[in-house]
């Protein structure tokens, strides 16, 4: 696979991570263990390098997973985990965030142990805390990059004057936000700062939460577990005005001997040589299926139809609920 370097912090891997959230955590029970290492270390057999996860996930059960399935190959992969939320050391949540200097050292110590490792190789804030100057949080990574617990920090959903301050003290190796063919919203102010600045981009969910693979429409039931449940974009509705985008997909899918999902990767990856996405899965030939995008090649005539068509469609719905979205941008 094709080897992309995220900005110019000198991380390379390959052009499509894998999102490992869903094998432990929000789309309905989690994964078998024995399968979920299986498929985690089937994606290194593909040649897939970077591996996403965090403490949230689970919480803690998700680093461990990783941490295990990885373990033999370590000095081939790139780790990123966060911090950020606050979590107590027996998996209570508060609900809140909680990224003050003492509580990141502490989550940083927990996940070297979850993750069997001696260094996070991408250390992200998971949230802006906004009761923390991100000084203070970027000074705090910078010491445990100089201690050699951390190599890289990273962003999660922040803004653009939050990365601007946070980079000014401990450059900034990537931002993760969310970002596909049906949230766009970082294409106006975030993608040209990161270009100025050389901070890498990893798209989460840029398979909207899996919409765009045409594998859900308006009967979709959804699992009490799944969060999906409760966002604003899949309601009954808002599905049935949405799969207008998913058609549109299916078009270039069809004409390119495609699937829709690879189609919506490929056309994140033609949009800067420093984009990374990290679809998730639980599957092996999803897995398969979305690795496989890295070889499709859209021409400047395919992204102009693309764009052109995905313009008059109007997409329904919040991404996410409004309390996780005032998290999110600042």
């Amino acid at each position: 696979m094709e080897q992309r370097k995220l900005g110019k912090s000198g991380l390379e891997v390959a052009a499509i991570g894998l999102g490992c959230m869903g094998m432990s955590y929000g789309y309905g029970p989690a994964g078998e263990k024995k399968e979920m290492i299986s498929l985690i270390r089937s994606a290194v057999e593909r040649g897939v390098t970077m591996f996403d996860t965090a403490e949230a996930y689970g919480p803690f059960t998700n680093e461990e997973l990783v941490g295990e399935a990885l373990a033999p190959f370590r000095e081939q992969v790139v780790i990123a985990t966060k911090f950020g939320f606050d979590i107590q050391p027996n998996g209570q949540r508060s609900g809140g965030l909680n990224s003050k200097p003492e509580h990141i050292r502490q989550v940083a110590e927990a996940s070297l142990r979850r993750l069997n490792t001696d260094a996070i190789d991408l250390f992200y804030q998971h949230r802006v805390d906004p009761d923390v100057p991100i000084e203070d949080v970027a000074g705090t990574v910078k010491d445990l990059i100089q201690e050699g617990k951390v190599r890289h920090f990273g962003l999660s959903e922040a803004g653009a004057k939050t990365i601007r301050r946070a980079n000014a003290v401990q450059p900034v190796a990537a931002l993760q936000s969310e970002y596909s063919l049906w949230t766009r919203e970082p294409e106006t102010e975030i993608l040209p700062l990161l270009e100025e600045l050389g901070i890498g981009f990893v798209p989460w969910s840029p398979l909207g939460q899996g919409f765009l693979t045409g594998k859900i429409d308006a009967s979709t039931k959804f699992d009490s577990g799944d969060f999906r449940a409760s966002f604003p974009r899949f309601t009954p509705e808002a599905r049935e005005a949405n799969l207008a985008l998913v058609e549109l997909l299916r078009q270039i899918a069809a004409r390119m001997k495609a699937t829709p999902a690879q189609i919506a990767i490929a056309w994140l990856l033609a949009q800067k040589p420093w984009i990374v996405p990290i679809p998730g899965t639980t599957k092996l030939h999803r897995m398969e299926e979305n690795i496989g995008a890295a070889a499709i090649e859209l021409t400047p005539a395919d992204l102009d139809e693309i764009h052109a068509a995905a313009s008059k469609i109007a997409v329904q719905g919040a991404r996410l609920p409004e309390a996780i979205l005032r998290m999110s941008g600042r």
